[in-house]
Order: C-alpha cells, then sequence, then structure tokens
C-alpha cells in the first residue's frame, strides 16, 4: 500500500513540475484546465458585461471554420465591455501538442480555457437544457439576457447575435 501510495506522489510531483516547466516555455499561452464546476460560475456572471462562450474543438471543423470571427468580433468590440471565453473540449493531454500550437498557428486572442469534465452526460443540460452536446456551440449572456446557440455561426450572424445585447449608444 506505502508503495502504491508513494509512486502516485512521485507522479503527481512528477506532473506538477512538467505542466509548471510547460507553462513558463509559453508564458503567453497559459491554459487553465478546469473540470465544470469550476467552470460553471463562468456561466454565470451578474454584472455590466456581455460574455460570449463558444464550445469548440481543435478536431471540429465547423468549430475552426467559425473561430475568425469570434476573433474579429472581440476586435470589432474591445471598446465595449465584451469578454469573448473559447471554451475548448479538446484532451487536456493534449493541450501541449496540439491545443497550444492551434492557438499560437492561428494567433488567437481570445481567453482559451479547457473544460475537462468526462461527465458531460451531467453537464451538458446545466449548460442548456436543450442541448445535444453537438459543437460547435456558443451561449451569449449578460445580466438581463441570455440564449443558447448550437450551431455554426457566419460572421454577419454572430455580430447581429452580440449587438441584441449590448447597449446602443
Amino acid at each position: 500500500m506505502k508503495k502504491n501510495t508513494l509512486f502516485t506522489v512521485f507522479m503527481l510531483g512528477f506532473w506538477l513540475i512538467s505542466v509548471s516547466v510547460s507553462q513558463a516555455e509559453n508564458p503567453e499561452n497559459e491554459i487553465k484546465v478546469m473540470d465544470f464546476d469550476e467552470f460553471r460560475p463562468l456561466l454565470y456572471k451578474d454584472n455590466d458585461t456581455t460574455y460570449v462562450v463558444n464550445f469548440w474543438a481543435t478536431w471540429c471543423a465547423p468549430c475552426i471554420e467559425e473561430l475568425p470571427y469570434f476573433e474579429e468580433l472581440g476586435e470589432k468590440h474591445k471598446d465595449k465591455k465584451l469578454k469573448i471565453l473559447m471554451v475548448s473540449l479538446d484532451f487536456s493531454t493534449q493541450i501541449k501538442s496540439r491545443l497550444i500550437p492551434f492557438i499560437q498557428k492561428n494567433n488567437l486572442k481570445n481567453e482559451v480555457i479547457v473544460l475537462d469534465d468526462p461527465n458531460s452526460n451531467r453537464w451538458i443540460p446545466m449548460v442548456n437544457a436543450d442541448w445535444s452536446g453537438a459543437i460547435p456551440a456558443s451561449l451569449i449572456y449578460n445580466k438581463n439576457k441570455r440564449k443558447f446557440y448550437p450551431h455554426e455561426f457566419t460572421f454577419e450572424e454572430l455580430n447581429s447575435a452580440v449587438d441584441e445585447f449590448l447597449p446602443i449608444k
């Protein structure tokens, strides 16, 4: 029993060191990895900001096709109270080998986190009761309004959807 515990502690320490080293090598690309319980508060902010939460993965062709639209949206509304969060459903074991190189290659500026919670049957309906779990999918919300979009966007559709949430000036 002690050998297994010692081995587990050793492996955990090794894993923590390797994660720290990879973040040190890519300080501008630190990726937060969260389970759904850690992530859930990000779906319910009650302030004067509009949030766009996009669920995507590097292996999802429609997701990749719409990614530039979220980047363009962020740039277009950088002077407004708009926060874009790109929630990757890639495997956390592929952050260094696949996700970070993808982010760098595509020059993604919006915040990216990894949602690493294998119990998707539990958390998918908590995001939206009607969501099948298919991606891409997006949630746009603020303290007054909330809408879920279980489909791919064109830039015009995404921009129009966000405009419904932003105050008119």
